[in-house]
């Protein structure tokens, strides 16, 4: 993100910030919030993003397994969504 950062340095810096405001323990520990952020890159379906909280995932503790659940959780979600359009079909 450097010519990101060298372009929009205020931009940049806040998008920082918000980063660690959400990456910090809580009422989720840090592991579970890696794992959401898993689901949610492939529902995004940005490659980088899945790698990145993978990793970082793993370094802290999670499993192929738990891994594979959060990816499962993000099939279901993205699956799911698609069920409305059959409505259309009902109003022909």
């Amino acid at each position: 993100m450097s010519w990101f950062n060298e372009k929009t340095p205020d931009v940049a810096k806040a998008f920082s910030e918000l980063r660690n405001s959400v990456y910090k323990e809580g009422a989720l520990d840090l592991r579970t919030k890696e794992l959401i952020s898993i689901a949610a890159s492939v529902i995004m379906r940005c490659e980088r993003c899945t790698e990145i909280h993978a990793q970082r995932a793993k370094k802290l503790g999670a499993t192929d397994e738990m891994i594979a659940e959060a990816i499962n959780c993000a099939m279901f979600v993205a699956a799911g969504s698609q069920l409305s359009w059959s409505d259309v079909y009902e109003k022909l």
